[in-house]
């Protein structure tokens, strides 16, 4: 009898400040943008959702224990290469992804224009099928830090499944 499947879900989420600037970085990609993510990295919110869903739903931890903001190292650090040190952490644990689901909260830039360009980033970071990665963007409807343009947010859901090994 075959064993059964092993899975597990996690959930991320990061919130960063908004500051003057000249471009967001989202999901791997820079958005031209009068204002920027401010934070101790590169503040790509939506990659740090991910990092953390990823870490949580493997029971690793999380991306302040992994790359904390009191490390010098880790100053204006890029997030992608944390998303990938993370994932590798995650697939040693025998663990592969199946399939993240993600939602960017930012009142402008519009992200429908550059969604396809940050799906691919995102597949290329995990090295996962374009199809296992979605992403929707909700806007603050003027309401809240969101909504004024004072901060963007991302959640991001992450199912993984446990690999068989022969």
């Amino acid at each position: 009898m075959a064993s059964p499947t092993i899975i597990r879900i996690g959930l991320g989420h990061d919130t960063h400040r908004l500051g003057p600037g000249t471009g967001l970085v989202i999901g791997g990609i820079t958005i031209p943008h009068e204002r920027r993510a401010l934070g101790h990295s590169d503040a790509d919110v939506l990659l740090h959702a991910i990092t953390d869903a990823l870490l949580g739903a493997a029971a690793l931890g999380d991306i302040g224990e992994l790359f904390p903001d009191t490390d010098p190292a880790n100053k204006g650090r890029d997030s992608a290469e944390m998303l990938r040190l993370a994932a590798d952490r995650v697939a040693a644990a025998g663990w592969r992804v199946v399939n993240l689901d993600c939602v960017i909260f930012a009142q402008r830039p519009k992200i429908l224009p550059h969604r396809p360009r940050i799906l691919s980033r995102i597949a290329e970071i995990l090295e996962i099928d374009l199809a296992a990665v979605w992403l929707k963007a909700k806007t603050g409807e003027g309401v809240g830090s969101i909504g004024t343009e004072d901060a963007i947010a991302a959640e991001c859901v992450v199912l993984l499944e446990r690999i068989e090994h022969a």
